[in-house]
């Protein structure tokens, strides 16, 4: 999973992004409120979110980094930000309640979701290949407006329906979306000026893709037999 994540820094590199660090021990505000998510949404609930204390809390995402960057900068700017994430997932062949993620975030002037879809295609395909298959489907995240989930095309039975895609024929990689203009003006930035795009990608299920691999559970179990693989 290593060598996988430092390809898609190489890529991101590559198109002028800078790569960012960040506190797995994060606050309500950075994890949730600077994200423009209400009080009471669900995402908040300690049965979904690991809590310390009211406002200490392990990560949900690495998006807090998206708050805590703009707080100190101003556009124009590219980063990503990569590092483990948890949440209270039942463990099965795609989920884990601790996982890896990378948050991208660009801000700029006419930004548009013609960027962030150029972005994310150009990606998938670098990682691999031109014949990747991509969907993007409608949603709704409180920290981007509009929003969309990308899918890729089950590698495991390529459209069909399997265990591994519940029978969908395609298994659902990121969330993503223009961020919000509440999140811009929390962070200090006009929205009448600037626009721009965010996405949340999960690396555990891109190195499922690449190497083939039907149950994410395989990389948390230290079995020898599968590590000595990579």
């Amino acid at each position: 999973m290593a060598s996988l994540l430092d390809e898609v820094k190489e890529i991101f590199l590559g198109m002028g992004f800078e790569i960012i660090d960040g506190p797995e021990v994060e606050t309500s505000f950075y994890n949730f409120t600077a994200l423009n998510t209400p009080e009471n949404h669900p995402s908040r609930e300690p049965q979904d979110t690991f809590y310390f204390a009211d406002d200490l809390l392990l990560r949900t995402q690495t998006s807090a980094m998206q708050a805590r960057y703009m707080e100190k900068h101003q556009p124009p700017f590219r980063i990503i930000a990569p590092g483990r994430t948890y949440r209270k997932d039942e463990v099965d062949a795609t989920h884990s309640p601790m996982f890896h993620q990378i948050e991208g975030l660009v801000v700029d002037k006419g930004i548009t979701m013609t960027d962030l879809k150029g972005t994310l295609d150009l990606l998938f395909k670098k990682i691999y290949g031109e014949d990747t298959r991509v969907r993007f489907r409608p949603h709704h995240f409180p920290f981007t407006e509009p929003s969309a989930e990308m899918d890729l095309q089950c590698f495991n039975c390529h459209g069909a329906g399997c265990r591994m895609c519940k029978g969908e024929g395609w298994i659902e990689m990121l969330g993503c979306g223009m961020v919000h203009p509440n999140v811009l003006r929390i962070c200090g930035i006009d929205p009448d000026v600037y626009s721009g795009y965010a996405f949340g990608l999960g690396t555990d299920r891109m190195a499922m893709w690449r190497y083939g691999v039907s149950d994410m559970r395989l990389f948390f179990e230290n079995d020898l037999r599968f590590l000595t693989q990579f």
